[in-house]
């Protein structure tokens, strides 16, 4: 959590609160870490972080909207922003995906 929290501050983001969600209740065996916050104005807020050596494609966009679906429905309201943090190479169609779905994109590749 605290290389979230330390990325979330390079990019000007101060978050009131920051809770890790189980990903065994969204019924997911993939590698990532989701959070979920609220903002200094009150908004919800969702993290995905993600860290992979391999091209993240188009189809994990649509697992991670997937995801996204299944923590609205556990959290039990809507979030203002879904944040994803991405530490792997990205395929430009999946970047173009991305904004389709309303995603920010932060990428934190070395």
């Amino acid at each position: 959590m605290k290389e979230v929290v330390q990325v979330l501050l390079d990019k000007k983001m101060i978050l009131k609160k920051l809770n890790p969600v189980d990903l065994s209740l969204l019924s997911t065996r993939k590698k990532i870490k989701i959070f979920t916050g609220v903002d200094q104005n009150s908004n919800y807020i969702s993290i995905f972080s993600v860290a992979k050596k391999s091209r993240f494609l188009q189809k994990d966009v649509q697992d991670f909207e997937e995801l996204f679906l299944k923590l609205l429905y556990l959290q039990g309201h809507n979030f203002k922003k879904k944040i994803l943090i991405l530490n792997a190479p990205l395929c430009s169609k999946a970047k173009v995906l991305l904004k389709e779905y309303r995603w920010r994109l932060v990428d934190v590749t070395d």
